[in-house]
């Protein structure tokens, strides 16, 4: 039985219509037209779907919409503000961090969480915050390199 719920996504108040069972990435592409948060494996084991909630960084697969009901969700399209990319966006652009791109929008949501937390990450901080998300397409340096020029922008 679908019921309306409103979900604070990039900002923005949506009022959405979910059935229980409802995932959170399903609310994200189906209902509020958000397509940049991707589906992958529906498992949790992929990391594609990353999304920020309340700044933690969740699987959204494994989330339910009726679960986040009064917190703050912020997908990738949320990360641009008024035109300007975030500063992991465009380190992603600058390093040439982006092969086919399925997995980018999840791995950079982790980023944000971790120059969050911590604004100067080594090496190693940034393979572990990022180790629950799979690329297929790169061995992770360029990535590495963008999420260290992100850090260094400030």
């Amino acid at each position: 039985m679908k019921q309306f719920i409103e979900l604070n996504i990039n900002g923005e108040a949506h009022e959405i219509a979910v059935e229980p069972g409802d995932t959170l990435l399903r609310a994200l592409r189906e209902r509020a037209g958000l397509t940049g948060t991707k589906r992958g494996c529906d498992s949790g084991g992929c990391g594609c779907c990353t999304v920020l909630v309340d700044g933690k960084a969740v699987y959204s697969c494994m989330t339910f919409a009726l679960s986040v009901r009064g917190k703050s969700i912020t997908s990738v399209e949320g990360l641009a503000v008024g035109g300007v990319l975030d500063p992991i966006q465009e380190a992603f652009i600058k390093a040439g961090a982006v092969q086919c791109g399925y997995c980018t929008c999840g791995i950079m949501m982790a980023a944000k969480q971790l120059l969050a937390e911590n604004s100067k990450p080594s090496e190693h901080e940034i393979r572990h915050a990022i180790a629950g998300n799979l690329c297929r397409c790169t061995g992770y340096q360029k990535i590495i390199q963008a999420i260290q020029l992100a850090a260094a922008a400030g």
